[in-house]
């Protein structure tokens, strides 16, 4: 296994609203190692954004707040470092890819100047150094006549282009580990394809990790190592892409799974997950995902289950592989 880059150990994060407590991630665990990339995947309002954003401690306090567990860069705790500390982790070590570039972008200022900032704050360039290196990116990305288009505005581009343009600010500044952040999300399949295999490439190329947030398993098929499942803030499957789609061991992964299109189906029609995610402000006892389980038990409303290995580096939370009492 490749030496961790990122190691998350027991992550919560709540929201303290005025209709109560939201427990958006609940006790997650994970880590990254070295040149993989780990896609985290499940339904919108599962966590994953919040996950990502806690590693760069991005999560607005209040009303926001780190309730418990730690995150390690390169063996550094994030959350001991100080506001200083931390700027510099930014950019410089980890980079992130917004999930909407229309809002992760600044409509007033032109893409020049955005990924300009970004060189000039974190690694000290002048304003034509910053220039240079910007139209260098542009043109890495694929971004047509860069010395032009580095002065247009967000609006002037594509759905495509602009994500083309989140990635070169990612990019630019060398980081060691990106967070990409359903970068796929409102794009054609054409395109999708295209900004994918450009990730790929750029992860490749510059010998990075890749944390990959998803609800498309078919894109974690195409561009992950290693798989982690999570719903209702919770984890509740984590192994390899090879064991997460030849042998899931959780009901969630199995629905997903049979969510997915296939060329090869002899079903005419999908078969769904039914019911919604829970209401996070008033979830479940026991196990968040039993009112949508087929095989639902009465120990899955009454207790959480536990998040076991089943098989080496296969786990799973869920009280089908309890094991039996002697």
């Amino acid at each position: 296994m490749a030496e961790p880059v990122l190691e998350i150990d027991n992550l919560s994060v709540r929201f303290n609203l005025k209709r109560g407590v939201l427990r958006a991630v609940d006790g997650v665990s994970l880590s990254v190692g070295k040149g993989e990339t780990f896609g985290l995947v499940g339904e919108s309002g599962s966590g994953k954004t919040v996950t990502a954003r806690s590693i760069m401690r991005l999560i607005k306090t209040p009303p926001g707040e780190i309730a418990g567990g730690t995150v390690r860069f390169e063996g550094r705790d994030i959350y001991q470092m100080s506001d200083a500390e931390i700027r510099e982790i930014r950019g410089q070590h980890i980079a992130m890819i917004f999930q909407e570039p229309m809002t992760a972008l600044n409509p007033v200022f032109t893409v020049g100047n955005q990924i300009g900032d970004a060189l000039r704050t974190n690694m000290g360039l002048s304003k034509a150094e910053a220039r240079e290196r910007s139209i260098e990116m542009l043109q890495l990305v694929g971004i047509p006549s860069p010395a032009a288009r580095i002065d247009n505005y967000v609006h002037e581009f594509s759905g495509g282009m602009r994500q083309r343009v989140m990635l070169a600010m990612a990019m630019s500044c060398d980081p060691t580990f990106l967070i990409a952040d359903e970068p796929t999300t409102a794009l054609d399949v054409t395109i999708q394809a295209v900004i994918l295999e450009l990730i790929t490439s750029m992860i490749e190329r510059f010998d990075m990790s890749l944390l990959f947030i998803t609800h498309n398993l078919g894109v974690v098929a195409h561009a992950c190592d290693n798989v982690g499942v999570m719903y209702a803030s919770h984890l509740v499957e984590m192994g390899t892409k090879a064991e997460i789609f030849s042998n899931p061991q959780h009901p969630y992964t199995k629905g997903l799974l049979r969510s997915i299109p296939r060329m090869d189906a002899q079903e005419k029609f999908l078969t769904p997950i039914n019911g919604t995610v829970c209401n996070m402000m008033d979830p479940p006892q026991g196990c968040k995902f039993h009112p949508r389980c087929e095989h639902t038990m009465d120990v899955c409303k009454e207790r959480i289950p536990e998040f076991r290995e089943l098989s080496p580096g296969h786990f799973a939370a869920c009280h089908l592989h309890d094991q039996p009492t002697v």
